[in-house]
């Protein structure tokens, strides 16, 4: 159960919203303090996965063959092969074009070293290496549980923003993703929640209320 502090903020967000003519996502900013950041060790990089979910469309696309890339066509937006993944290393706009268009990426562990050789000066900086399927990992569930996952990246910077639902979900689902998104934060960070400044949670176009 969230914190009802937490419940509290996010409906003021929802009611302090203006209706819009599109889907809103609810995002949270994040203001850290006491850390220097220029320390690649002390920067937040972490992949939570949402129990309420995401409340929006995540694109995985998934790096396999045989069995595995069969399994995994009923369930990734797109599945490619070793063929596919040379022709991405040979077009560097189409490779920066399918990164940017690719929430996560999931390939078996036998293909990471080929995915380094050939899109790793793409999806390296963008933070969007591949999960590594190993032998033994169910695809299908791996790419149900990234369905539900967001990133968590400050990178050098004091202040980032994560996804944790959208406006049609209910406060009590969104403070529920808060509320394991601050947890995993601040049993992450050096000095834990003396770590964190100030947490807002806004819509896409909403105002923003401070998370107590």
């Amino acid at each position: 159960m969230a914190d009802n502090e937490i419940e509290q903020a996010v409906s003021r967000a929802l009611e302090d919203s203006p209706p819009r003519n599109f889907r809103e996502t609810v995002d949270l900013a994040i203001n850290l303090r006491d850390l220097d950041l220029n320390d690649p060790s002390n920067r937040v990089d972490e992949s939570i996965v949402l129990p309420s979910g995401t409340g929006q469309d995540t694109t995985i696309v998934v790096f396999a063959e045989g069995e595995t890339a069969l399994r995994a066509e009923d369930v990734a937006d797109d599945v490619l092969g070793g063929d596919e993944l040379e022709d991405l290393g040979d077009d560097s706009d189409a490779a920066k074009d399918l990164a940017d268009d690719t929430d996560f990426f999931i390939a078996e562990a036998s293909m990471m070293q080929d995915i380094g050789r050939y899109l790793g000066t793409v999806l390296g900086p963008r933070g969007k290496m591949p999960t590594p399927l190993q032998p033994d990992d169910d695809v299908v569930e791996t790419v149900n549980r990234m369905k539900n996952t967001v990133q968590l990246r400050s990178g050098d910077r004091r202040t980032f923003h994560t996804r944790v639902g959208a406006e049609d979900m209910s406060a009590e689902d969104i403070a529920e993703n808060i509320d394991v998104i601050l947890r995993r934060l601040h049993s992450n960070l050096e000095k834990g929640p003396l770590n964190v400044d100030t947490v807002y949670v806004k819509t896409t176009m909403g105002p923003s209320v401070e998370v107590a």
